[in-house]
């Protein structure tokens, strides 16, 4: 497919472009906020895998996928975690890869309140091809695409790469947690012609769980959540509510900026004691659903690795799974 989108900003002197955003971004905890690294029942090693696919309608045009490790490392009081992100746009032809390394801080207030406070040093790539562009001087009135561009092509840079610094921390009790994170603190330089700075993603995040109903060994739970994002001008809100019962989780989800409803989150997990696995599709309710956009499907799987070094005195976060 070709990727014109790209050229619009490509020129801009004020990038507007927003990171990619998971519907299931508790089921991806560092992306979310770095302060969740070590944040595994009893501090066990953690392993994630997080894909999504935007809009297949259209031709696997947005495709996003994460892999994280993290656990809790009694030593350096704290969660060490990495993660690798690769998102594609156009068909591949715009490409970011990202490398981080977290640590978080694990502070224990009191015995019913505890902080922690993480940090994440990242190498972001990106790389685009040019071949594939279109541009304003190739198109004929009448004919359309038609003609070869003038723009100097060959000279170019076909990858931009450079530090990228982030930070966030989460407070949490036995049945309530928040927390906040600003991702992009440095607003790095991202245009490949001109100057385009990154900019400062701010997300806050806040819940709850609340058991409702207990059968044999089991507890009906439900867990209302609300997040925020904000990054430059656009604002995105994430409202909903989760339901666990026994091995298994539903979800519904409501997301919207300030000026358009974008779509409606359905939710089903399967947990156990070593891994959960999570399918969520996101029904367009916007201007795109006449697109034939056919949503968002996103999967992920988490599995939890034996913990030979248990710290006693570790409290889990109660945050939902998905």
């Amino acid at each position: 497919m070709i990727f014109a989108v790209v050229c619009f900003f490509l020129y801009q002197k004020e990038s507007k472009a927003q990171d990619p955003a998971f519907s299931q971004f508790y089921a991806n905890p560092l992306y979310l906020n770095p302060a969740f690294s070590g944040s595994a029942p009893k501090g066990a090693p953690r392993g994630n895998l997080n894909y999504r696919d935007q809009w297949p309608g259209i031709g696997r045009t947005y495709v996003t996928t994460a892999v994280s490790y993290d656990q809790y490392v009694d030593k350096v009081g704290g969660g060490l975690g990495v993660m690798f992100v690769n998102d594609r746009s156009g068909d591949g032809n715009l490409q970011v890869n990202t490398a981080s390394l977290i640590y978080a801080y694990h502070l224990e207030v009191s015995r019913k309140f505890r902080i922690n406070a993480g940090f994440e040093a990242t190498y972001r790539r990106m790389d685009l091809n040019w071949d594939n562009l279109t541009f304003g001087d190739m198109i004929d009135p009448k004919y359309g695409f038609i003609y070869n561009t003038q723009e100097n092509i060959a000279n170019n840079p076909s990858y931009k790469q450079f530090p990228d610094f982030s930070t966030g921390f989460v407070g949490y009790t036995e049945n309530f947690y928040f927390g906040f994170a600003a991702h992009h603190l440095t607003q790095p330089n991202q245009g490949f012609i001109s100057e385009s700075s990154l900019p400062t993603k701010i997300t806050t995040h806040f819940g709850g769980n609340f058991p409702i109903k207990r059968y044999s060994n089991n507890v009906t739970m439900i867990s209302p959540n609300f997040l925020y994002q904000k990054q430059q001008d656009f604002q995105q809100f994430n409202y909903g509510m989760y339901v666990y019962r026994g091995p298994f989780v539903g979800g519904l989800w409501a997301r919207h900026s300030i000026e358009n409803f974008d779509s409606f989150i359905l939710l089903i997990g399967l947990l156990q004691d070593n891994f959960k696995f999570g399918y969520s599709y996101d029904i367009t309710v916007s201007n795109l659903k006449n697109s034939n956009t056919l949503g968002a499907h996103e999967l992920s799987f988490t599995i939890y690795l034996p913990n030979k070094t248990r710290n006693k005195s570790f409290n889990t976060i109660s945050c939902p799974q998905f």
